[in-house]
């Protein structure tokens, strides 16, 4: 049956995500290569537990093991309504993507000693997501001129918005 809920014009996919958690320090450390979004099978309190988001990616990493992609080191927290029914903190994921895109996507990473790390988990129409990224480790002074750079351009962008304010005030 079809969804009862009329889309808006106007609005896209990424109108309606809700971020729950980032790995901001996988943009500092690595090289993004590329990025695809993937579902993750989860139970009802580890479900839960991500809608209050108790949830860190910080350690977390992907493996493809026997044609399934296994997020790794991901920490859920127990959700204390659960009791008896509560989920383990840092149990392997799966993962879940076509074949088609674990071939392309995830078998690359394995091969040329790339690393699959998550970047970010949201909600997507109800559904929880994975922003999984190949990634490429950076070297330190890769990290610092990096930094020079960012650096250099939010002083010329502070610079020419200080221009035009001058600008502006001399009229």
């Amino acid at each position: 049956m079809a969804s009862s809920r009329p889309s808006k014009p106007g609005t896209s996919d990424s109108d309606q995500r809700q971020i729950v958690c980032q790995n901001r320090r996988a943009r500092h450390e690595y090289d993004i290569l590329d990025e695809l979004d993937c579902g993750i099978v989860l139970t009802g309190s580890e479900v839960k537990s991500v809608r209050n988001s108790k949830i860190s990616i910080e350690e977390a990493y992907a493996r493809v093991d026997n044609n399934e992609v296994w997020l790794i080191d991901c920490d859920i927290a127990e959700y204390a309504e659960a009791s008896i029914y509560n989920h383990a903190r840092q149990r392997k994921r799966k993962l879940l993507l076509h074949r088609r895109e674990i071939r392309k996507f995830a078998e690359v990473a394995e091969n040329d000693g790339l690393t699959l790390v998550p970047l970010a988990v949201f909600f997507q129409r109800g559904l929880i997501k994975v922003r999984l990224a190949i990634v490429k480790g950076r070297k330190l002074h890769d990290k610092r001129q990096r930094m020079k750079e960012q650096s250099d351009r939010r002083d010329m962008r502070e610079a020419r918005m200080k221009a035009v304010a001058n600008a502006r005030k001399s009229r």
